[in-house]
């Protein structure tokens, strides 16, 4: 059995300390178009935020972005006020720990356009082998420290040969 209905990502929502610098890194360093905001949203009695969000009842959501980068899931991007402190950005090896991947189709560009941006990036691209074999990846950093990685396999990977379902490809 199945989610009835299910079509697949619609968005993936994450919280940033910095509303405006992200802003500036997704529409200017990524080139992601903004779409719309929401916010403040706060709630002085009850328990909703944390009944409907998980979060203290009396956290703050100050503003959230929505953003739409390339062809993939939209980014709805939080700033929060939490009213019991925030937890330091999850490395991957973390519980909940993530990273978003972007699709590109040239690596080396796109490194190198980071780099100018001032971008860190973590060590070099890295050639993939066994199934991935044909993509190569390298991880960076946003400003406020969140990992993201860059892809790419413009000759497909070596598990397509065989395989009876392929993983999405936002390129096609």
């Amino acid at each position: 059995m199945a989610l009835p209905g299910l079509r697949g990502t619609d968005h993936i929502g994450f919280t940033v300390p910095d509303l405006e610098a992200a802003h500036d890194f997704f529409v200017r360093v990524l080139g992601c178009e903004y779409v719309y905001s929401l916010g403040p949203f706060a709630r002085e009695e009850g328990d909703w935020m944390h009944e409907h969000l998980g979060v203290h009842p009396r956290t703050v959501m100050r503003k959230l972005n929505f953003y739409r980068c390339g062809n993939g899931a939209n980014f709805e991007v939080f700033e929060y006020e939490a009213a019991d402190g925030q937890a330091p950005q999850p490395r991957n090896s973390d519980l909940g720990g993530h990273h978003l991947a972007f699709y590109v189709d040239d690596l080396d560009a796109a490194v190198d356009y980071l780099r100018a941006e001032g971008i860190r990036i973590l060590g070099e691209p890295t050639a993939s082998g066994s199934a991935s074999l044909g993509q190569r990846w390298v991880y960076f950093l946003s400003p406020w420290g969140m990992q993201f990685e860059l892809v790419s396999f413009p000759n497909g990977k070596a598990y397509e040969k065989d395989a009876p379902v392929l993983l999405w490809h936002p390129a096609k």
